[in-house]
């Protein structure tokens, strides 16, 4: 049975070889461990392994974690939809928000972060596919959505975040993951990030500038919702 360790050598290859591929520096792609519903104990075989970015969705699970992890170093990414009712918590405990796809969440974030932290760092989430089931903000709402954030005096607007269709295909896979990489070479912003690919389509995402790939199941193998 393949370990965490087995398996962060096996993403980083594909991580290697999709920014070879792309002739992009591999340097430029981080990996995001995607923990949720997993234990804390998995997510310290994770950073024993060499990972320090963790992804969480469920904002109870991902502050008991914090608790139990205090004593690493880690850097945690808030990537699940965000309630209002839910935005001081992860203005106070995450370096990074991926999910942000309202004004409205932003500016309590903005105004929730405490003075002695740094920034927080933020995506805007695309709806690049149109589905109904999935959070982000639409292709059209984009740049006014965009210039508001980027004004916030305690965020830091560090590019897109996608979760496209799941598909096999790789020409849809292309097709999505360049359509993001486009929505953000329009917006007239300092940005560097680009926060899409999984497990099933990373590849497709480095071709297409992704600088975070959020891996879960990959490193941690098929989650439990049953557990959480």
């Amino acid at each position: 049975m393949s370990t965490i360790a087995d398996n962060v050598l096996r993403v980083s290859a594909r991580i290697r070889q999709a920014a070879a591929a792309a002739q992009r520096d591999e340097a430029d792609v981080g990996l995001l461990a995607v923990s949720k519903t997993k234990p804390a104990a998995a997510v310290r075989e994770a950073f024993g392994a060499g990972l320090k970015d963790f992804g969480e969705n469920y904002l109870q699970e991902a502050l008991g974690k914090q608790l139990e992890l205090g004593d690493l170093p880690l850097t945690w990414h808030f990537i699940g939809p965000i309630q209002s009712n839910k935005t001081r918590a992860i203005a106070e405990h995450f370096d990074w928000v991926h999910s942000v796809d309202r004004l409205k969440i932003a500016q309590r974030l903005s105004e929730q972060r405490p003075a002695e932290l740094p920034p927080l760092n933020i995506c805007l989430q695309v709806n690049v596919s149109g589905e109904a089931s999935k959070s982000g903000c639409t292709p059209a709402e984009l740049p006014a959505l965009a210039a508001a954030v980027a004004a916030l005096p305690n965020l830091r607007l560090r590019g897109l975040m996608a979760i496209p269709e799941p598909t096999e295909d790789r020409a849809a896979q292309d097709a999505a993951f360049g359509a993001v990489q486009r929505l953000q070479a329009q917006l007239d912003l300092p940005l560097d990030t680009l926060s899409m690919g999984m497990s099933h389509d990373l590849e497709a995402a480095i071709a297409h500038g992704a600088t975070w790939v959020r891996i879960g199941t990959a490193l941690f193998g098929a989650r439990d919702y049953g557990a959480r």
